[in-house]
């Protein structure tokens, strides 16, 4: 059973309608919350999330799912830590390519051994907790106050009085834009998320594409642990604990279709800041952090039944 017709033609535009009344809602609880301060403070805490999610965007839309993305992020925020104060700004580059190793190795166990995306990405989740479990000590590793204000001052410092952070997103968002609209790895992942048979049939490289958005995740998860590293002035085994089931809901309640085919990051980022709103709300009305988990969970399934395409569903991927 479909969506009605007339849903369908304006789909797209109900997770932006959802995000307008969520403002309002809780804006007539609180009006402090519609003021622009409490606006750009709601932006900000969004960045860590919207980068990850970004990533995870692009695995969604060939079908496929990466359940390591977190595990990875705190990986990479131990990494930055343990490494800022020998190596300065590689310690970020660092961080990044050990989430693109584990993307790498996310895509080779996905495409070469045949398993299903959510049990590799599952099992290499696992690896990367336990490497940075054993990397820290299993304990936080920080970084230096001077640290903090110079090497990742484009984090945590402004701009012409605008958050460093919000910047970073947006810079995240044109990248994956360009990528998405305008490569031809943006248009070869479209294809196989439509249809991985008439993509093949096509000439696309449907193993190539599976990899590289794996290795987009990666380093996605790479870069959100720097942020929240330097955000929170250290790294953490388990830093980044909390994200992959908001992160994951972002993209779905964006409108991006967990059977893949249809999606943007730019509904992802939409999906986020209706996420960030909710949690907002629910914070007001005191609703303690573990249920706010649940409030996640719930939305994945409404989010999900909503956009599934029920035609794919006997392909498991």
């Amino acid at each position: 059973m479909t969506l009605p017709e007339h849903i369908e033609k304006f789909r797209t535009f109900i997770p932006l309608a959802t995000l307008a009344a969520l403002v309002l809602i809780v804006g007539s609880q609180s009006r402090v919350f519609l003021t622009v301060e409490a606006q750009a403070t709601l932006i900000t805490g969004t960045a860590t999330l919207f980068i990850l999610a970004a990533g995870i965007t692009f695995v969604v839309m060939l079908g496929s799912i990466d359940l390591s993305a977190q595990s990875v992020a705190s990986l990479a925020s131990i990494v930055v830590a343990s490494t800022v104060a020998s190596h300065g700004y590689l310690s970020i580059l660092f961080a990044i390519a050990v989430g693109m190793v584990f993307g790498l190795l996310n895509g080779i166990l996905y495409v070469y051994l045949k398993l299903p995306s959510f049990i590799a990405t599952l099992a290499i989740g696992s690896v990367a907790s336990s490497a940075a479990l054993l990397l820290s000590g299993m304990r936080s590793v920080p970084i230096a106050p001077e640290l903090r204000y110079t090497v990742f001052y484009w984090i945590v410092g402004t701009t012409f009085g605008i958050p460093n952070q919000i910047i970073v997103e947006f810079c995240v968002l044109v990248v994956s834009l360009l990528i998405e609209r305008y490569s031809l790895f943006g248009r070869w992942s479209r294809a196989v998320g439509s249809g991985e048979p008439a993509a093949f049939a096509a000439g696309v490289p449907v193993n190539l594409v599976k990899i590289l958005a794996m290795i987009l995740s990666g380093a996605a998860a790479g870069l959100a642990g720097v942020v929240i590293g330097a955000r929170l002035s250290s790294g953490s085994p388990t830093i980044a604990n909390e994200f992959l089931l908001p992160a994951i809901a972002a993209i779905v309640v964006g409108g991006t279709a967990i059977t893949g085919g249809t999606g943007s990051v730019v509904y992802t980022l939409i999906g986020v800041l209706i996420i960030s709103v909710v949690r907002v709300g629910m914070t007001f009305m005191s609703v303690d952090i573990f249920a706010q988990q649940i409030v996640f969970g719930l939305l994945i399934v409404v989010a999900a039944a909503a956009t599934i395409d029920r035609k794919k569903l006997p392909i498991v991927k």
